[in-house]
C-alpha cells in the first residue's frame, strides 16, 4: 500500500474527494457482472488515533501485554467507500499492497459482521489509504471499526454499540476504542474504556518511512514491563510517557531521528509501538509553523484532536 506524498499528508482534515482516489475505478482483473457492483456509494472517515499515554503494567498468561494508555482522535485519517451489494458478496476495489484478502481488516470486519448479523447483502469496499502501515495511528484498526460501523448502519442489522465493541475485539485490541466513539483511558489489553476530557490540542504528526513491527517490540526481552499503575484522575498531558518508545528508538533509527528533532520544537511523544511521532500546540498556527521547517527528509501533517469519533453517530 503506498502511502501518499508528503504534499498531501500535510494537510489536515478530511475536506472533500481525496486525490488519486478514482471511485470503483475499473481495474484490468476480471469483474463481477455489472449489476453485481453498484456504482453509487457513501464515503466515510476513518480517522487516526494517538496515544496520549502508554504504559505497560504487566502480562497476562496467554503473553498479552496489560496496558494503560489514552487515546484520542484526529481531524485527519483514511476514507472508505462503501456500497451496498445485493448478491452477498463482500468484495474490495483493489489489491493493496502489503495486504492480502485474507489479512485486509476492511474485508475481515465486513465479513464478520455478515456473519454474526446473519444478512443476505454484501458490500464492496474502496480505501484510500492515507495512514501509514506500521505508524501506530490505528490506521488498520480505524479502517475495520469504520465498516462495522458503516455497514450496521447500511445494512440495518442494529447491533448496539457494545455488540460492535465486542466484535471489533476479535479484529484487534485498538478497533473498540474507535467504536466506543470518544477520548478514552484505555485498561486491559486497551479494551476496557472510560470516557476521558482532554483539552483542546493542535497535533504534529511525523511519519518516519518505516514500520514498525509491533509483535517486535512486545517479544522484545528489553521492553519495560513493570510501570505501576494510575487511575484517570492520575494522568496528565504534561508528564505522560510512553513506554515502548525508548525500545523503539534504538531499534528504528528513523524514529529516534525525527523524535529528536520534533523535542526540539516542543513537548512530543511516541504514538502507539510506533513509528509515528507527535507534538501537541495550542494553535494551528504553531503547529503548522513547525512543519514549515520540516528537513526535506521528513513528512508529517497537522491535524486538530477531536472529542468523538465522527461516525459516533451511528452506533446508539
Amino acid at each position: 500500500m503506498s502511502t501518499p506524498p508528503a504534499s498531501q499528508r500535510r494537510k489536515g482534515g478530511y475536506g472533500g474527494k481525496p486525490s488519486g482516489f478514482p471511485l470503483f475505478r475499473r481495474a484490468a482483473r476480471p469483474e463481477p457482472e455489472a449489476s453485481a457492483v453498484p456504482t453509487v456509494a457513501q464515503r466515510f472517515p476513518a480517522p487516526a488515533k494517538l496515544n496520549l499515554m502508554l504504559r505497560v503494567i504487566g502480562r497476562r498468561p496467554d503473553g498479552y501485554h496489560l496496558l494503560q494508555t489514552v487515546f484520542r482522535f484526529v481531524d485527519y485519517g483514511d476514507e472508505i467507500a462503501i456500497a451496498v451489494r445485493d448478491d452477498g458478496v463482500v468484495s474490495r476495489e483493489r489489491d493493496l499492497p502489503g495486504i492480502p484478502a485474507a489479512s485486509d481488516l476492511t474485508l475481515r470486519a465486513a465479513r464478520l459482521l455478515k456473519d454474526r448479523a446473519g444478512t443476505a447483502a454484501g458490500a464492496h469496499l474502496d480505501l484510500c489509504k492515507r495512514l501509514p502501515l506500521g505508524g501506530g495511528v490505528g490506521g488498520g484498526s480505524s479502517d475495520a471499526a469504520t465498516v462495522l460501523l458503516a455497514l450496521n448502519h447500511l445494512w440495518g442489522t442494529g447491533l448496539t454499540r457494545a455488540e460492535l465493541q465486542a466484535l471489533a475485539l476479535e479484529l484487534g485490541a485498538d478497533v473498540p476504542v474507535f467504536i466506543f466513539g470518544r477520548s478514552a483511558f484505555g485498561e486491559g489489553i486497551g479494551e476496557r474504556l472510560s470516557p476521558i476530557d482532554l483539552p483542546p490540542a493542535w497535533y504534529l504528526v511525523l511519519t518516519p518511512p518505516v514500520q514498525v513491527a509491533t509483535t517486535r517490540i512486545f517479544s522484545d526481552p528489553e521492553l519495560k514491563r513493570d510501570s505501576k499503575p494510575i487511575n484517570i484522575q492520575g494522568f496528565s498531558v504534561a508528564s505522560a510517557t510512553n513506554d515502548l518508545e525508548a525500545l523503539v528508538c534504538r531499534l528504528y533509527p528513523a524514529v529516534a531521528r525525527n523524535l529528536e528533532w520534533l523535542k526540539a520544537h516542543g513537548p512530543a511523544m511516541m504514538t502507539g509501538s510506533g513509528a509515528c511521532v507527535f507534538a501537541w500546540f495550542e494553535t494551528e498556527a504553531a503547529a503548522r509553523g513547525v512543519l514549515s521547517q520540516l528537513p526535506p527528509d521528513m513528512s508529517g501533517f497537522v491535524a486538530r484532536g477531536v472529542d468523538c469519533h465522527p461516525l459516533s453517530g451511528l452506533a446508539r
